[in-house]
């Protein structure tokens, strides 16, 4: 690894960690420099490195500010979780674009509710979801977040706004709470598939965990209402490269 590799890596991870803790899509901007470095099969899992350190010092950021709402959360955790693993575990053995179509479809659909719709993404509301609903489309969105990660977030903050009533800010700690959780389980199925490069990886954690902390500060200075405009930005962005790669 070049110098010049070194800092890519930790630009590129800075404004991903960023975006990825405001909104997702993250992703869009890691997988294209790991895949030059390491390789499409090993960019997935060489990607989860940076972005479970990354969830680690966005809590960190939340957490000061009081803003993660562990007892809505934490019952999230075991069907997010075991998605993950299955998720995982299926990107292993296939390759992610058959997914990627719907998916960007979904992201000009959240885009869309944000703009039409902006009280439902600032004021905080009681759950829309509940048992056994609220477990089975956080197990979805967890198989996703193991199989592709790219835009997890969008759908996490789907699921915890509109489906839980959470504000955009709290929706967010929530969002990286539970990405840190299933994160190391498809870490270590990608591993045991030989799909990591960790030293690629940790360098660009450098980068995530840095641009996720300043974003975690900025969310709780600020509050909501400036967060649906990322939102939109990158979903858009987002659902644009999707379809036209």
């Amino acid at each position: 690894m070049s110098i010049l590799d070194a800092i890519i890596l930790i630009f590129g991870g800075a404004a991903a960690g960023f975006i990825n803790t405001l909104a997702g899509g993250g992703s869009a901007v890691t997988i294209p420099i790991l895949n030059e470095m390491v390789g499409i099969s090993t960019a997935n899992g060489t990607n989860r490195i940076a972005i479970l350190a990354a969830q680690f010092a966005a809590i960190a950021g939340f957490q000061r500010g009081k803003a993660v709402p562990w007892k809505r959360v934490l019952p999230l955790l075991p069907p997010a979780i075991v998605g993950a693993g299955l998720g995982a575990w299926a990107a292993t053995k296939t390759s992610p674009d058959v997914l990627r179509q719907v998916f960007a479809v979904v992201l000009l659909l959240v885009a869309l509710s944000v703009v039409t719709k902006p009280s439902r993404w600032v004021e905080e509301r009681d759950a829309a979801l509940h048992e056994p609903w609220r477990s089975l489309v956080f197990l979805a969105i967890g198989f996703y977040g193991g199989f592709v990660q790219a835009g997890v977030g969008f759908m996490l903050l789907a699921g915890l706004v509109l489906g839980g009533g959470l504000t955009l800010v709290n929706g967010n700690a929530a969002k990286v709470v539970l990405i840190a959780a299933y994160t190391p389980v498809a870490l270590l199925l990608f591993a045991s598939a030989a799909q990591v490069d960790w030293s690629v990886g940790a360098v660009m954690a450098i980068g995530q965990m840095t641009g996720a902390w300043i974003a975690a500060k900025l969310a709780i200075a600020k509050g909501a209402s400036w967060i649906r405009w990322v939102l939109v930005a990158a979903a858009v962005v987002a659902a644009f490269r999707l379809l036209t790669t």
